[in-house]
């Protein structure tokens, strides 16, 4: 039998794939939160992220939720088999590359529209599975729900910016079919007028 290994590890979680291909995503101990405190807030945390994860599977690809316990901090998940986008683009042409970024606009577009906002919108939780055809949004684990467009704008500015800094020589292109996927949502100029004011605060301060 194939031993369970981890295949993610992050400040607040602990990922790994299991034996039977499902994926636990655990959250431990934090030593320097008072326990009872600590043991409250990754229970909420847990529970808020498994509500958000079967929410978001009704609308785009996402991991199929199989447990939430609360107790133990701990959400099994199914297991998505595939590139992460930010490896599919490197190693994509740039058509298919483009044609993966249209698709992930209007995927995102769709959540926003439900008023979901992934919170972590890189192209390291975005997968690919194979045939580039599709995405797969995973780590659910800075989602919220908002009807606030600079939400939704900071959204697309954190994978703009994960875009940029990974690929910079591709970058006008990609983020053009990202967008022109995105325009498909109810709110896009409401969102893109918000991104402005998002990007230019940030110039500010720098």
């Amino acid at each position: 039998m194939v031993k369970s290994k981890i295949i993610g590890l992050g400040a607040e979680a602990v990922v790994t794939l299991n034996s039977d291909k499902t994926v636990s995503k655990v959250r431990p101990v934090k030593g320097y939160r008072i326990f009872q405190i600590d043991d409250k807030i990754r229970k909420l945390r847990t529970r808020a992220e498994g509500r958000l994860m079967l929410r978001a599977s009704k609308i785009v690809n996402a991991p199929t939720v199989f447990s939430v316990d609360e107790k133990n901090h701990k959400l099994v998940m199914s297991f998505v088999d595939g590139e992460k986008l930010s490896d599919f683009l490197t190693s994509s042409g740039v058509d298919n590359a483009k044609s993966i970024c249209f698709v992930l606009g209007k995927e995102v577009s769709k959540l926003h529209d439900s008023n979901i906002v992934h919170g972590d919108l890189t192209s390291s939780n975005i997968i690919v599975p194979n045939g580039g055809k599709e995405v797969f949004f995973i780590d659910f684990g800075l989602s919220f729900y908002s009807e606030n467009f600079e939400d939704k704008a900071v959204d697309v500015h954190l994978f703009k910016e994960a875009l940029e800094a990974k690929h910079y020589d591709r970058f006008d292109s990609l983020y053009e079919s990202f967008l022109k996927g995105y325009s498909s949502s109810k709110n896009f100029n409401k969102v893109i007028d918000q991104l402005s004011k998002v990007e230019a605060r940030g110039r500010y301060r720098h």
